[in-house]
């Protein structure tokens, strides 16, 4: 089925079950307010509800046939359902006076009755009168199935165009990392470092096979998470050999906690980058994670080397780390938060709170 006509359907099914709601509570309030004001005018309400039950469930099915003309019409402009809404009444409340008027020969039969036009004229103000009631009443219950759908059209609208935007993030595949980790697999070939050479193949693959199935906005668990930026460290260190290492100081009670699918990839890359790519000096990354209260704490660190340190700062950092942000953003909003810590001259570390979530 198209998806805009179960939509529909959808809508129309809801507001069919909400309007035979509401005419049950009105049409039983309306009864039982005429049995009280029958009452208090001398009027047995128990002689006179087999008569009201008829007049009531009349007016409910014409009020029925009001509903269905308005919701079809719906779409016309506030003034015409206006006009629309007397119109209807002025032609239902002269039958809701006559059913009355036959109520009323039917009770007295077989005696004779006269017609009263003062009583007649009573009965069409009351029976108007309740009638353009509900009339009002549907409008409105209309206008508020209307505005709700619209958000939640609105609303989808907005998720849609947020999953669109986090994918273009997350798939801003660092180019550097597949151009550098081939020219590296070539060289291991010309080498005659086979074994090393197919080892980092067979790693690519998997990484890379990895990561495209992942849905930007699903959620993994960080143990997940850190096997597979774990298989992209190893990718590295192939790299860079025994210039590089790296270590993770993450609590087992911490690797269900659910993180953004590959929301560390940005951070270790940049480490890799900044920290390893720009001296010959052994570099170590620290991946650690804490828990705060009710927050999840990560943070990727990596050594900095005289004559590197000006090249990771604040205010300089790439596209990954603001895409990282920027995801952190729009998932989160204020409960999240991203920072960058470069207090210490030998360590360059960036900082991500999320909520607290577990699988």
């Amino acid at each position: 089925m198209d998806p805009a006509n179960h939509q529909r359907e959808s809508f129309g099914k809801a507001l069919r079950q909400a309007t035979l709601r509401l005419s049950l509570l009105y049409w039983s309030c309306m009864f039982v307010a005429d049995s009280v004001l029958g009452y208090f005018i001398r009027i047995d309400p128990v002689e006179s509800a087999p008569l009201k039950f008829v007049l009531f469930g009349a007016s409910a099915l014409m009020t029925y046939g009001m509903s269905r003309i308005l919701f079809r019409l719906r779409h016309i402009s506030f003034t015409r359902k206006a006009l629309l809404c007397f119109g209807m009444t002025a032609v239902a409340a002269p039958i809701f006076t006559a059913i009355d008027f036959l109520n009323y020969m039917l009770c007295e039969y077989p005696e004779p009755v006269s017609f009263d036009p003062l009583y007649a004229g009573y009965m069409l103000l009351e029976g108007a009168s309740m009638l353009f009631g509900w009339s009002c009443l549907f409008m409105a219950l209309l206008y508020n199935f209307e505005v709700r759908d619209r958000e939640r059209r609105l609303a989808l609208v907005r998720e849609e165009a947020l999953m669109a935007q986090m994918r273009a993030l997350r798939y801003q595949v660092n180019p550097h990392f597949l151009f550098n980790t081939l020219n590296s697999i070539a060289g291991l070939i010309e080498e005659g470092a086979a074994t090393r050479a197919e080892r980092m193949v067979l790693s690519l693959s998997t990484f890379l096979r990895t990561t495209l199935a992942l849905d930007p906005m699903h959620d993994v668990a960080l143990a997940e998470e850190l096997r597979l930026q774990q298989d992209y460290l190893a990718i590295e260190r192939e790299r860079y050999a025994d210039r590089m290492d790296f270590t993770v100081d993450v609590p087992f009670d911490l690797q269900q906690a659910l993180v953004p699918s590959l929301l560390i990839q940005p951070l270790i890359e940049n480490a890799i980058k900044h920290g390893v790519g720009q001296t010959l000096e052994h570099t170590r990354i620290h991946i650690v994670a804490r828990r705060r209260q009710e927050n999840l704490w990560l943070a990727v660190e990596n050594d900095v080397h005289p004559g590197a340190a000006c090249r990771q700062t604040t205010t300089g950092f790439g596209i990954g780390l603001r895409n990282v942000a920027e995801r952190i953003r729009m998932r989160f909003g204020k409960e999240g938060a991203f920072r960058i810590d470069t207090a210490d001259d030998t360590r360059f570390r960036v900082e991500i709170e999320l909520p607290w979530r577990v699988a």
